[in-house]
């Protein structure tokens, strides 16, 4: 069997923080919480009336939409677009000026997403069905909605022939897909990946969850104290949209073409808890997370000492204080050495199945540029967690010039599945 390095040569990003990657880094160096009061809320009488939004319009790559024919489309389709075709750029990879160009075998791409292209059946494909008008739906309709639009249309822009999947798994979703990527090259299958996860806005995709009353309502004319991830007053996640991408490459390929390298993914692995041992459809078992913590820590050869920041999945639920005592058990450490850890979704909210994609680049930046981004909100820091870790290592403000060699990114979803990277710096 290969055993191929996998290094990141490429990331583009849509968030609430920042609309491609040195806006964001920007925004992570500031400490600029994205969270904003969503008027649209409010009118349809969420509880939850705060939320983190992208501006398409600002990604250095929204031209192509209107030149491959995409503006009818899925805003995911739009946002994997923009963000994977600025990954590529990053990559000093050429895009395409015309689709007439030989198939790249050797490429591949998985995007994920938990929501899906929920906009296209919600303001589109029902009203039209239930009015009898379907004549006004578009031939393109399929190909702007189907699960995996956003992989296959960014595909047929680059002419990618290798592996073009699609990936749901709750909100693990964006960090699986990266694993899955990392795998795929790992085994010689594919000299090349382009990765992420990607979700949006839209009443009806995260109705579900304010029916379920875990998003926060106690913060609606606050929206910049409302995510509160490892607080004592944590009240539930704020929700939030966007889209990560990042271009995985064999390193000696990346070598050969000289490409600009971010940083080196060492282990990986993916499992669930199996709904058993505590764990449900909405709470992960404890055993299934620290075995995938320990099995991503195993393909990488290090031991749990060795981790120097937790990209935490830390969603401002009383799920926090349980994955700190997952960590814990994982790494094996004890309170004086454990690793600094941080939550984005302090600054951006919770972006669903493109959560782990964006804290992944977030977590790769952290490592290039050597410091650790503040965690908002969590000033009175949940004693159960305090018990585990020193304070100082969730710090409330920038830490800059911090010695940082590996990073994990952890993610964990609905139906008790579990996504966990490591990352080493270059």
């Amino acid at each position: 069997m290969t055993n191929k390095r996998v290094v990141i040569t490429g990331m583009g990003v849509l968030s609430p923080i920042g609309n491609e990657v040195n806006a964001f880094l920007t925004s992570l160096l500031e400490s600029k919480s994205g969270i904003q009061k969503i008027r649209q809320l409010e009118e349809l009488g969420f509880g939850c009336k705060v939320g983190g939004l992208v501006n398409l319009e600002k990604s250095p790559c929204f031209s192509y939409i209107e030149k491959f024919l995409l503006s009818d489309a899925s805003s995911v389709v739009k946002y994997a677009v923009c963000a994977g075709l600025e990954a590529w750029k990053n990559a000093a990879l050429a895009i395409p000026e015309n689709l007439d160009n030989e198939p790249d075998y050797d490429t591949g791409i998985i995007v994920g997403s938990a929501i899906g292209t929920v906009d296209i059946y919600e303001n589109k494909i029902l009203p039209n069905v239930h009015n009898k008008t379907l004549r006004r739906l578009r031939s393109t309709i399929v190909e702007h909605s189907m699960l995996s639009a956003p992989s296959a249309n960014l595909a047929g822009i680059l002419g990618l022939g290798n592996w073009i999947g699609f990936n749901s798994s709750a909100c693990s979703t964006g960090t699986e897909a990266i694993v899955l990527a990392y795998h795929h090259i790992k085994q010689g299958k594919a000299k090349r990946m382009l990765a992420g996860g990607v979700d949006m806005f839209t009443p009806a995709g995260w109705a579900g969850f304010d029916s379920m009353r875990v998003t926060t309502r106690l913060h609606n004319e606050e929206p910049q104290k409302a995510s509160r991830p490892m607080s004592a007053s944590a009240s539930g996640f704020v929700p939030a949209e966007g889209c990560g991408m990042l271009v995985l490459e064999d390193y000696e390929e990346a070598i050969k073409r000289d490409a600009p390298i971010f940083a080196e993914i060492v282990g990986g692995h993916v499992n669930s808890g199996g709904q058993r041992k505590g764990g449900t459809m909405t709470a992960p078992a404890s055993e299934g997370v620290v075995q995938c913590i320990q099995a991503a820590l195993h393909e990488a050869g290090l031991s749990g000492h060795q981790i120097d920041l937790i990209a935490g999945h830390l969603s401002s639920t009383m799920a926090d204080v349980l994955e700190i005592e997952n960590w814990k058990k994982a790494l094996a450490v004890d309170k004086q050495v454990f690793p600094y850890i941080n939550s984005l979704k302090s600054l951006t909210g919770h972006c669903i199945g493109a959560a782990g994609s964006i804290e992944t680049i977030a977590a790769v930046l952290q490592l290039k540029h050597q410091f650790v981004h503040a965690s908002l909100n969590c000033e009175d820091l949940h004693p159960d967690i305090e018990k585990n870790i020193i304070p100082q290592k969730i710090p409330h403000q920038i830490q800059k010039n911090v010695s940082l060699h590996y990073a994990a990114k952890s993610s964990f979803g609905f139906g008790d599945t579990n996504a966990v990277l490591i990352l080493k710096a270059i």
